[in-house]
């Protein structure tokens, strides 16, 4: 991936732990490094097939002097976050933000804190068998397209589905979606609980049913398996009702504890049931 890089952009703001930094002020030194296919942009000349670095100084000066922070770690994130959040063509974002002039009393040249973000994909499985399940479906895409740090990409078809386990139970109606989103996989899990908590979800039966279920399936490849949260979904190999639609939006999508693709996964699986 190619970058466009600006680097050591001066701006005096007025961060600080201490009340004499919020008072008097400082200057800071902001780099940015913004991962952006640039292709296109050196083949046409067009400055729409890039990003204009005029207009991200602009926006890293109005998020460094419209509030004041304890942390430059905050007024970094905060960059990160309004760059990826306006600019599609940018990936992956990495901000430093230097503090020359921090109340240390030792020699140095400079404090500095730098991170990187991006943006993921994620896919997401979504059911309901309880009340008005389309309904229901439709809230769970609403609101995640509502949420500043989630863009709905793609939506499947809705499939009508026998229920899994040994809860006697109503149909379920299931879909898949592909998201790009800006949160961590546990900031994504907590998002997930509050919209099926919007749907009156209530835990009480596992397996059992319910007015809206919402499951991450993939995230990027990462690989996690914690009590709380596994990635990818430790049963969706073994679900005809989540490989069927989520094949549909991304056939070619990967899972990285298998190393199959969804395609091949759902293939082979309706080979074991033959």
């Amino acid at each position: 991936m190619d970058k466009i890089i600006i680097k050591d952009l001066e701006i005096f703001a007025y961060h600080g732990v201490l009340d004499f930094e919020k008072r008097n002020g400082q200057p800071f030194l902001v780099t940015v490094e913004l991962m952006v296919d640039l292709r296109d942009a050196g083949l046409t000349d067009d400055l729409e097939a890039t990003v204009n670095y005029a207009n991200v100084c602009e926006d890293i000066r109005n998020v460094m002097t419209d509030e004041k922070y304890n942390l430059i770690e905050s007024a970094a994130e905060n960059i990160a976050s309004a760059i990826l959040l306006k600019y599609n063509k940018v990936k992956s974002v990495t901000v430093s933000i230097g503090k020359p002039q921090a109340p240390i009393p030792m020699t140095f040249d400079m404090v500095r804190v730098e991170i990187t973000r991006k943006k993921h994909i994620a896919y997401l499985g979504i059911g309901s068998n309880l009340g008005d399940k389309e309904g229901y479906l439709d809230y769970a895409v609403d609101q995640l397209g509502k949420d500043d740090y989630v863009t709905v990409n793609k939506v499947s078809s809705y499939i009508v589905t026998e229920p899994y386990g040994d809860v006697e139970q109503d149909d379920f109606l299931n879909g898949c979606l592909e998201i790009e989103t800006l949160y961590t996989p546990e900031e994504l899990l907590a998002v997930i609980h509050d919209i099926e908590a919007g749907a009156g979800r209530k835990r009480l039966i596992h397996w059992g049913p319910r007015t809206l279920d919402i499951d991450i399936l993939l995230y990027d490849r990462a690989i996690i398996m914690e009590e709380t949260l596994k990635i990818p979904h430790v049963e969706m190999a073994k679900r005809t009702f989540v490989l069927e639609p989520l094949c549909e939006i991304a056939p070619y999508a990967y899972h990285p504890g298998f190393n199959r693709t969804v395609l091949e996964l759902l293939e082979q699986l309706k080979q074991t049931e033959i």
